[in-house]
């Protein structure tokens, strides 16, 4: 089923947010510094968001989205 018309199933969508919880709350174990508005991601601002993380960690976005990729 497809409640909000997004094209994924909803049983699909439900995991993969209760999967991007977890690694959210992963990433402010690792970075102690980073809140949950940090961690929101918006379609189509990924280079900002992963910039605004560079900036709040001191790490640089490769190792960011090496952590994530691992970690995800």
């Amino acid at each position: 089923m497809d409640l909000n018309q997004n094209n994924l199933n909803d049983q699909t969508e439900l995991k993969a947010r209760g999967n991007w919880n977890q690694v959210k709350g992963e990433a402010k174990q690792k970075w102690g510094q980073l809140t949950d508005d940090d961690l929101d991601y918006e379609d189509g601002k990924q280079d900002e968001w992963f910039g605004r993380l560079q900036e709040k960690t001191g790490h640089a976005v490769e190792d960011i989205k090496n952590w994530f990729h691992r970690t995800f």
